[in-house]
């Protein structure tokens, strides 16, 4: 209260361009503040380890690292560990970073093993009690650790997610992921439906033992089914949080060639046999996710209907 009374007085006083200025982003923090904690119970303030590999991601790595760093949440480290990038742009925008911002800890890999193997080497190093996650061609809005960890600790959820703003290269809105409200190990085994880029988990009530699988992708998928058969239950924020770039050509994208790495989760991740992995692929994951694809389909193109009726002028 005694910040804000300054804050007005001295844009009053003064007149002056930048104290207005501060005093808007004050008054921006302190609403975002209520809205994550209308009732006024305390919330504790702790480090957040963000996760972020990188490889010859120079193009979309600054916008991603900026959506960090300017977070209205400021109690975070932003560990990226790069993936053996040959591309100088990257190069140098995290070196930059890394002499520009404390913040900021870049570790540089000597060969090429994968993102999954990226996000382990960022998670040993990490300090904070919550480990989150962005890839270098992803970004979170501005409130986004914000109403999360507020909302984890109001849910005392060792474990949560939200809904996602799908996107192009050009940052061209596509559509929307609605996160489910909650989250079980026995529905997680059936498809995964954690963006990764918005996943969070609390390292105080799950310890820190938690690591990505040895396989080249759906690694995430791993992780958080390693927790959630620990934990049981994850929490969903439905609000979208994030921006995920759907990139032509990406992995993410080639779902036939995501085939044989599900089917390694299976086998790697929860002990089945081959032929149990087989059985549960295309009798439980298949069609689960035909249906999420399909509900996001119907989700996105409300989405953009709403964006767009809502940006049009009025008559």
């Amino acid at each position: 209260m005694q910040k804000l009374k300054y804050c007005i007085t001295t844009a009053t006083v003064s007149n002056d361009d930048n104290a207005v200025k501060e005093c808007e982003k004050f008054l921006y923090i302190e609403k975002i503040h209520y809205l994550c904690n209308p009732k006024g119970k305390e919330m504790t303030n702790p480090l957040v380890s963000v996760i972020m590999p990188s490889y010859n991601s120079g193009v979309h790595l600054k916008a991603s690292i900026d959506s960090i760093l300017n977070q209205t949440y400021h109690n975070i480290e932003l560990l990226i560990t790069d993936d053996h990038s040959d591309d100088e742009d990257t190069l140098k925008i995290l070196h930059d970073y890394a002499q520009q911002d404390e913040r900021v800890n870049v570790v540089y890999l000597d060969t090429n093993h994968g993102p999954g193997y990226a996000r382990n080497k960022s998670i040993e190093r990490a300090k904070g009690r919550y480990i989150a996650f962005c890839d270098s061609d992803d970004r979170w809005m501005p409130e986004k650790l914000e109403r999360q960890i507020a909302f984890m600790q109001e849910k005392q959820s060792p474990l949560s997610y939200t809904s996602f703003v799908t996107c192009d290269d050009n940052n061209k809105e596509r559509g929307v992921v609605i996160a489910p409200e909650n989250l079980t190990f026995g529905q997680l085994k059936r498809d995964n439906k954690i963006g990764c880029l918005t996943a969070v988990y609390d390292t105080e009530l799950l310890g820190k033992k938690y690591y990505m699988p040895a396989i080249r992708k759906r690694q995430d998928w791993g992780l958080f089914l390693s927790i959630l058969r620990d934990c049981k239950n994850a929490c969903g924020l439905q609000e979208p949080l994030a921006y995920y770039r759907m990139r032509k050509g990406s992995v993410s994208r080639n779902k036939l060639g995501l085939i044989k790495y599900n089917i390694l989760i299976y086998q790697k991740v929860l002990g089945f046999s081959k032929w149990k992995s087989f059985l549960y692929f295309y009798l439980l994951f298949t069609p689960t996710h035909a249906v999420k694809v399909l509900n996001s389909k119907i989700d996105s193109l409300l989405y953009l209907r709403k964006k767009h009726k809502n940006s049009s002028p009025n008559i």
